[in-house]
């Protein structure tokens, strides 16, 4: 049904277990909500959020200011990144685009079912010429979602499409939210990611044993405990299995999280870090989150650099959308009670 959420219009389905709210503008999953304890695992910003159609930098120097300004007057939860993932070179900025292109700050047209259980939503990306479609259904604690892209276009298109997924408090907790994820070969950002990066840049790695700049390897099994602390990791979806996912286990709320998906669909998953580290507007040095970021792309980067790199460790980094066809890809999310993290798809189902 449609209703407000954080001062943004929003539509709601619910059951007895869940309840999930996606915004109009930006479509983001802004909430999927445990009914029971009242926890929502993904990430509500502690700024004031607005439409991002709302957003005029004269009057908006809350969010920054750059680029990356509307999506985040407006960034909640799990937001789709598309058809980029990552900033937008000078030129494509100048004209418009922001970060994670045009998917998570467009309006979307939203249908509840009577029955209150499912929804379906669209939009057109202009700039993109792609139009966007997702079904979403609630099955007892099971979110079941299909997306669908079509490229209104006469050309192919090599295109980005990564689910953004953050987690936030109360769900994240320092030193405590476990995680565990279906990989098989991971890359360290290769730059200067932030202000409190601590691992070594490039180095490649076998999960969860990231290297450290100062020596020795952090887990990256449990979130960090460091005071203040920034990173992204790439990884590779493990060949071996046709299903892909992450879970995540909160032991103060004794919930897992999961999302599970087709790993032809989506090969890699980026881990962000955002630890305290980031003290500009809107961050301020307060915004704790774990992005859990699954799609056709291991790198957040500009679309050049996207198709420059072609491949890394001999997967894709970005996939393409023939002429006038559509593309469609299907995945769940789970949240469930739990007394310890499972420690695959298998023991969370």
């Amino acid at each position: 049904m449609p209703t407000s959420y954080r001062n943004r219009r929003a539509a709601v389905i619910e059951n007895d277990a869940l309840r999930v709210t996606i915004l109009e503008e930006g479509g983001h999953i802004a909430e999927i909500r445990d009914r029971a304890t009242g926890v929502n695992p993904l990430w509500t910003p502690d700024w004031p959020s607005i439409e991002p159609s709302q957003y005029d930098a004269s009057r908006h120097a809350l969010y920054g200011g750059g680029a990356d300004a509307t999506l985040l007057a407006g960034i909640m939860g799990h937001n789709l990144c598309l058809d980029f993932f990552g900033g937008p070179s000078a030129e494509e900025a100048a004209a418009g685009l922001p970060v994670h292109g045009e998917a998570s700050v467009a309006r979307f047209e939203i249908d509840v079912s009577r029955a209150g259980g499912e929804l379906s939503m669209h939009t057109v990306l202009p700039s993109a010429q792609l139009r966007v479609g997702r079904h979403v259904l609630l099955d007892g604690r099971t979110v079941r979602i299909r997306e669908t892209v079509e490229n209104l276009a006469s050309a192919d298109r090599p295109i980005g499409w990564t689910e953004h997924v953050t987690l936030g408090p109360p769900f994240l907790q320092k030193g405590a939210t476990e995680f565990r994820v279906s990989a098989d070969r991971s890359l360290v950002f290769d730059g200067r990611f932030g202000p409190s990066d601590y691992l070594v840049a490039g180095a490649e790695f076998g999960w969860p044993d990231a290297p450290r700049a100062s020596g020795g390897v952090a887990d990256l099994r449990r979130y960090t405990d460091a005071p203040a602390s920034s990173a992204y990791t790439a990884h590779r979806m493990d060949l071996r299995r046709d299903e892909a996912f992450f879970i995540a286990f909160s032991p103060a709320a004794r919930l897992a999280f999961a999302y599970v998906w087709r790993r032809a669909d989506f090969p890699w998953l980026g881990i962000w870090e955002e630890n305290l580290s980031r003290t500009n507007p809107p961050w301020n040095g307060r915004s704790l989150t774990c992005g859990m970021e699954f799609g056709v792309s291991p790198i957040p980067e500009s679309r050049r650099q996207m198709i420059e790199r072609g491949r890394l460790f001999d997967v894709p980094t970005f996939r393409w959308i023939p002429a006038r066809q559509r593309v469609q890809v299907e995945y769940r999310a789970v949240l469930r009670p739990a007394g310890a993290i499972p420690h695959s798809i298998d023991d969370l189902d």
